[in-house]
């Protein structure tokens, strides 16, 4: 008896093989009623399975808050142990690098220095050393006005300076405390000259170290002297929070003697900053008071030129620091001083002196530091309350019930106001703030950084601000009369929040309105593009609809009217919005959505691009098109894949939607009858063009079966054999050095390969080519592939087999009605016709001799008795009883026991199929 098929009754297969179906009441995924925690004991115990999939929300959420109050309390803990000393050494340490870095002076640039140390050396500066402080050495200070100007390189003074601190130190490891207190002097004259003043700040940051050094030495050996004795015994250690009379009286003397060696130096400046330096040594005399700051306030009012002065009073405030207690009165007297100096300055709007040469601006920038270190430390700690009386004293409040009333500040003061105060009294005098700014314009300070300041501010805590509709009415008066676009739209920026979060749509349009005005007189530069994509983000993400952004006044026109990478930010944000809710039906949306997504495209170079660069915005397009649905109106929707196939071609992935879309939208108008027939294809029509553009063959293979699918549902035969023709056209050209570094590309060409062999089950075959003229081909390519392995060559004769078994079939395993009429299947088209059965039957034995040769080949041993089984099934599926068929399974369950064990699953249940179907290997 030669190879034969097996008869299928498929409808009597399918109901032996149904579960019976009950109905239930709750969907079996859905969560139980108890708590995920409390599992039922059963009568052997507990339960210890816990399913993560049927966790609640709370449950998780109570872990992450514990673990986030756990470590909230970790650096509460940390914070606490670091005291108030350190912290503000910390803070001061920061402040000198920023501010070298916000003024970093060049190494090339000649810098003229009075004092002679730096010039002639550190060591001929030392020679006439003595102990005795009251011999006048210190009194060289004639000496000192009579040196010659020296002119040196930036490089040359860090370098002089930094051997300076180095042989002060080693001075005073020497007890030469003489010759450090010298040099010490000598370093801070270089404080008194200002001739270069973009390197006072560097000079200030180096001329303070050292002084810091002193102090720190100075303190050391004044402590030293209570805790130790001459002769070197211990006698006590000293608490941080130690009283003037836990101090010895030699201490005291020598803390005495310091005082008054710095008393005895003649120049004003040096005196205060020796003294400053050794500020927190009063604590070995008396408990500080307010008395002694005040005094050093006082005498700094000695100093005449500005900038000197300014950076003074910086070290004043940064030393009062370090002590434990201080009064806020010497601060306020600090910024009321500079005040006065500042108003000196802008009022006169030329040199301050010869050396300016009328560069005020460059002079406020260089104070701006000091004032901000100073107002820092002056609100630091202060409670609300004290708030108020603070500002009286700054004179910004005349009585307990106007504030701000008919007063002006300096700008630049105000700035760093706004920046300190509590950001609830800021929101409850927001208008009288306001009032302040506008009525402070006295050129120390851009104004409108001041009016974004405060807004920025406001914005911390948007829904505290009073009386928004006096804050927001006067905004759009200040910015009305802003003809300078870059300041109209950083004031609107700063505001904008408080305009969205109180829906305030009115004022919103006058914006945009401002903004399209001023657009049209000049050109948007780099700065302008940055804030107008900070404000057109806010309101896009404020607005969940996207219909109610393009309803905005001029919303688009604007938007047209910007470029570069602002626009790209903000149309991507655009179309990631409008994709977020859903389908995009509204004809007009879609019009003005594919405008943006074009605009985005169209600024993409690919050609020099990385292609993570371009993949975002690549994929929100694809997204967008993905959504758009023109409902009912087909045709539209047709055209509108077309456009995008011509505007949107460089992007592959995108080639692939429309495919997608365009057999969607061809299955969708099957349900509307014959009439449907050219829209459908036209549909397949467009897809036999697109994919061809797709550079990939695999995914072209992927969408020509999908589209003969289609059409192959809506009985267009000639289509269909021409898209499976095409399909296997592709094969060939599949780079095999790509499927072997990506397996999955592999697995994917074999699982389309079988999808193919299942949809041929419908095909009507030809009488000219005959029922195998695509198998034919395929063959070949499996023979002609190095790269597939004898498991997938399996898989894919095994499908071979099944749809030959399938198609000599007196009925197909399935059927339907096609749009064109009922497919005529190759029962009735080849019926009572010989060799077609013929044909198949040849097909199949060729097949099943190779299935056997090629499973031999596999070199693992689990996988090849795995795909023997796998092959078995398929022959005593696909055939009857026969001496072809019982050698081919005996020879594959004998490779499949040398593989696997004699308990396998698989095996055992093979075995079975072997004895029902009567093969008795």
């Amino acid at each position: 008896m030669g190879l034969e098929f097996r008869r299928r009754d498929y409808r009597a297969e399918e109901q032996a093989h149904a579960l019976p179906r009950t109905r239930t009441d709750t969907h079996p995924l859905s969560a139980s009623s108890p708590a995920p925690h409390q599992v039922e004991e059963s009568e052997g115990g507990k339960y210890d399975f816990f399913d993560p999939l049927r966790a609640t929300d709370g449950t998780a959420e109570v872990s992450v808050n514990a673990i986030h109050l756990e470590d909230i309390s970790s650096k509460v803990t940390v914070a606490g142990d670091i005291s108030s000393q350190t912290r503000v050494r910390k803070e001061w340490i920061s402040f000198k690098k920023m501010l070298m870095q916000r003024f970093p002076a060049s190494k090339t640039s000649p810098i003229s220095m009075v004092s002679g140390v730096l010039v002639k050396g550190v060591h001929k500066a030392i020679e006439p050393s003595s102990k005795d402080l009251h011999s006048g050495e210190l009194d060289d200070h004639k000496k000192f006005e009579e040196e010659d100007v020296k002119v040196i390189s930036l490089q040359e003074c860090l370098k002089k300076l930094q051997e300076l601190k180095d042989e002060i130190n080693r001075s005073w490891c020497a007890d030469d405390r003489v010759t450090s207190l010298r040099l010490s002097i000598k370093a801070v004259r270089l404080l008194m000259d200002s001739s270069v003043i973009q390197f006072y700040p560097t000079l200030f940051v180096l001329a303070t170290d050292i002084m810091d050094m002193l102090g720190d030495l100075v303190w050391d050996r004044i402590k030293q002297k209570t805790e130790i004795t001459e002769e070197g015994g211990f006698v006590c250690s000293l608490p941080d929070n130690f009283k003037a009379g836990d101090i010895s009286f030699d201490a005291k003397e020598t803390c005495n003697n310091w005082f008054s060696k710095i008393s005895s130096v003649p120049e004003l400046l040096p005196r205060i900053y020796l003294e400053l330096a050794i500020l927190p040594c009063w604590r070995f005399l008396h408990d500080p008071s307010e008395k002694i700051l005040q005094r050093l306030v006082e005498m700094a009012r000695g100093i005449a030129d500005p900038l000197t002065s300014a950076y003074c009073r910086l070290y004043l405030v940064q030393c009062a620091q370090r002590l434990p207690h201080h009064d806020t009165g010497f601060l306020i007297t600090c910024i009321n001083d500079l005040k006065l100096l500042l108003m000196h300055i802008t009022s006169a709007k030329e040199a301050v002196d010869e050396n300016l040469s009328g560069n005020s601006k460059l002079l406020l920038t260089l104070i701006e530091p000091t004032i901000e270190y100073i107002l820092k430390c002056l609100f630091m700690d202060l409670k609300q309350m004290d708030i108020i009386n603070l500002l009286v004293s700054l004179g910004m409040k005349s009585n307990s019930t106007i504030l701000f009333e008919n007063y002006s500040c300096i700008s630049i003061v105000l700035h760093y106001i706004l920046k300190e105060l509590p950001i609830r009294f800021t929101c409850f005098y927001a208008v009288e703030l306001l009032h302040l700014v506008e009525t402070t314009d006295d050129g120390s300070f851009d104004q409108s950084i001041n009016f974004k300041l405060l807004g920025h501010r406001l914005c911390e805590t948007v829904h505290e601000v009073n009386r928004v509709q006096l804050v927001v009415d006067k905004i759009i008066q200040v910015i009305s009369c802003y003809d300078n676009l870059d300041a109209f739209l950083m004031v609107a920026d700063a505001y904008l929040d408080i305009i969205l979060e109180n829906q305030l749509g009115t004022f919103l349009n006058m914006i945009l309105d401002g903004i399209l005005e001023r657009i049209c007189v000049g050109k948007i530069g780099e700065t302008g593009l940055l804030i107008l994509q900070s404000i057109f983000l806010k309101t896009i993400n404020h607005f969940a609809d996207i219909e109610k952004i393009l309803a905005l006044n001029h919303f688009v026109d604007i938007l047209d009217m910007m470029h570069g990478s602002s626009r790209n930010s903000i149309n991507m944000h655009i179309l990631s919005m409008a994709t977020r809710n859903g389908q995009i039906q509204d004809p007009t949306v879609i019009e003005v959505l594919l405008e943006v997504a074009q605009a985005l495209y169209d600024d993409l170079d690919f050609s020099n691009m990385r292609k993570d660069d371009y993949q975002q915005p690549s994929r929100l397009i694809c997204h967008f098109v993905y959504m758009v649905d023109h409902g009912t109106d087909v045709e539209s929707h047709l055209k509108f894949l077309a456009h995008c196939r011509g505007g949107f071609s460089s992007i592959s992935e995108l080639q692939e939607i429309l495919v997608h879309s365009s057999n969607n939208l061809a299955v969708k108008a099957m349900g509307d009858g014959n009439s449907s027939i050219s829209f459908v294809k036209s549909c397949l029509a467009f897809n036999e063009v697109t994919v061809p553009a797709i550079p990939t063959s695999i995914r072209q293979l992927n969408l020509y079966i999908e589209t003969a699918e289609v059409a192959l549902l809506g009985g267009f035969i000639s289509h269909s054999n021409g898209l499976i023709n095409a399909a296997v056209n592709c094969l060939p050209n599949v780079d095999p050095v790509n499927v072997m570094r990506m397996a999955e590309d592999g697995d994917m060409i074999i699982s389309l390969i079988c999808k193919l062999c299942a949809m041929l089950v419908m095909v009507p075959g030809s009488h000219e080519q005959g029922v195998s003229w695509i198998l034919r081909p395929l063959l070949d390519f499996l023979d002609s592939q190095s790269w597939i392995m004898p498991g997938m060559k399996v898989k894919v004769l095994s499908a071979f087999i099944f749809l030959s078994a399938a198609q000599s079939q007196n009925q197909l395993p399935y059927r339907y009605h096609a749009v064109s009429g009922e497919i005529i299947g190759n029962f009735h088209l080849f019926f009572g016709v010989q060799s077609y059965h013929e044909e198949l039957l040849s097909l199949s034995g060729g097949v099943l001799q190779d299935i056997v040769n090629i499973v031999i080949q596999e070199s693992s041993k689990a996988v090849r008795g795995k795909i023997a089984l796998e092959a078995c099934n398929c022959v005593a599926s696909s055939f009857t009883t026969s001496e072809e068929t019982l050698e081919a399974c005996s020879k594959l369950v004998k490779i499949a026991k040398s593989c696997l064990s004699a308990g396998d699953k698989f095996l055992q249940s093979t075995l079975k199929l072997l004895d029902a179907q009567q093969f008795y290997v």
